[in-house]
């Protein structure tokens, strides 16, 4: 557990990458978490949309 109270998920990914997208989250003003939060939670909505516009056909 997190000190925020989430629970902690491991990812793997090249320092490389890992180095760029923490430039990438600082220029946006987000910590990673928050980013990949975001990209999470708009990913499973854009899935929910395409479920309900699948079920309406």
């Amino acid at each position: 557990m997190t000190v925020k109270g989430t629970p902690g998920r491991v990812i793997r990914v090249d320092a490389e990458t890992w180095a760029e997208y923490g430039e990438v989250c600082e220029a946006k003003g987000l910590s990673r978490a928050a980013d990949l939060r975001v990209y999470i939670k708009r990913e499973i909505a854009a899935h929910k949309r395409r479920l309900r516009s699948d079920s309406e056909s």
